[in-house]
């Protein structure tokens, strides 16, 4: 009996047995062609190694044409192909030429177990500054980040305009396409970098292999970003109704109500201006108060009583003379009495000797 999970891992070393003719004797029953457009700086480059890039698709039985008048490449199967997916790979062989690969690298998709990607990153970002500046993110100072993603994935990487073409192993292309669209949506690829690290040390313990890896691998939160500002004033929606608002009143609405319609034009002048006199007695008074808050006087401070000295703190006059006595006897420079009458004993006797 067999274990099932050892049926399901790959040994390590184990490769796949490449595709002979013995496994297709008869070939191919159509012909496939593909072809693709390259631009005009590329053409130079394209005379000089297309000799080289029919010599590797002419092992596989597959021809190659280059049209400098349209700006074209195309490659197309022969009766003796025998590899269906050898066209498949003629074709990313001329898709990663036309886009600034050198042929050192590309002829290497020619091999089973290398494959390419091409990421579209030129419609990820709106605004072209943004982008340029990401791009630049992607590759480092003096190209060290691409270098470091490059050494991790084992692949080829090239960024060129707004594309980016990557060549290697399957599960190295997939963690470079995760990079890749990760800095384009602002999230740095040390970040990245750093896990592809970790996960590489973890690969080498044959005991954490059927194991999961979350618990060891860093999370990143980030930090810059500030929540939205909520505005002051924020405008509510009103619920939807079919009927229209009320109409409002007017002037006549608003008479009849309060019965002024139906005054005369004598008693209407008088109300009014009755309305206007008592407006104007309102602003008199108003003007008046103004002016008299000049002359309000101020309120006073209450007087505060100071509390008599008790007993306990009465001033020791004594004490207080006889610190000063103890000061003048100990003043910075000044001598001792003694000491003076002594030194003034010892002028006199000098004086009498001379």
């Amino acid at each position: 009996a067999v274990d099932e999970s050892e049926l399901l891992t790959v040994p390590d070393g184990w490769k796949e047995p490449a595709f002979t003719r013995e496994d297709n004797p008869k070939g191919l029953l159509e012909e496939s062609s593909f072809a693709t457009l390259f631009p005009k700086y590329r053409e130079a480059y394209l005379k000089e190694c297309w000799p080289l890039v029919q010599k590797a698709l002419g092992e596989h039985y597959v021809n190659a044409a280059l049209d400098l008048i349209e700006g074209s490449m195309t490659v197309t199967t022969t009766k003796k192909t025998f590899d269906p997916y050898a066209i498949i790979r003629a074709r990313d062989l001329i898709k990663l030429l036309a886009r600034s690969v050198p042929f050192e690298q590309v002829f290497r998709i020619l091999q089973d177990d290398v494959a390419c990607d091409i990421i579209k990153i030129g419609s990820l970002v709106r605004k072209r500054e943004t982008f340029i500046k990401r791009r630049a993110r992607l590759l480092g100072p003096k190209g060290s980040t691409l270098k470091a993603l490059e050494l991790l994935t084992n692949c080829y990487i090239m960024v060129q305009g707004n594309t980016v073409s990557a060549l290697g192993p399957f599960s190295g292309l997939k963690e470079v396409r995760k990079v890749v669209l990760d800095t384009m949506k602002n999230i740095h690829p040390i970040y990245n970098i750093k896990t592809l690290m970790i996960k590489r040390e973890l690969a080498k313990d044959p005991e954490l292999r059927t194991q999961s890896w979350e618990r060891f691998l860093p999370k990143f939160k980030r930090k810059n970003l500030k929540k939205r500002k909520e505005p002051k004033k924020k405008n509510t929606k009103k619920e939807y109704t079919p009927f229209p608002p009320p109409q409002p009143e007017s002037q006549i609405d608003k008479e009849l109500a309060s019965g002024e319609y139906f005054l005369k034009e004598r008693q209407k002048k008088r109300k009014k201006m009755e309305e206007i006199k008592a407006k104007q007695a309102d602003a008199i008074k108003r003007r008046q108060e103004e002016r008299n808050k000049a002359f309000i006087p101020p309120k006073e401070k209450p007087v505060v009583k100071t509390k008599k000295a008790s007993a306990e703190k009465k001033i020791d006059i004594e004490a207080i003379k006889e610190k000063v006595k103890n000061a003048k006897k100990k003043k910075l420079g000044a001598l001792p009495e003694e000491e003076v009458k002594l030194k003034m004993a010892a002028d006199e006797k000098k004086k009498k000797k001379k």
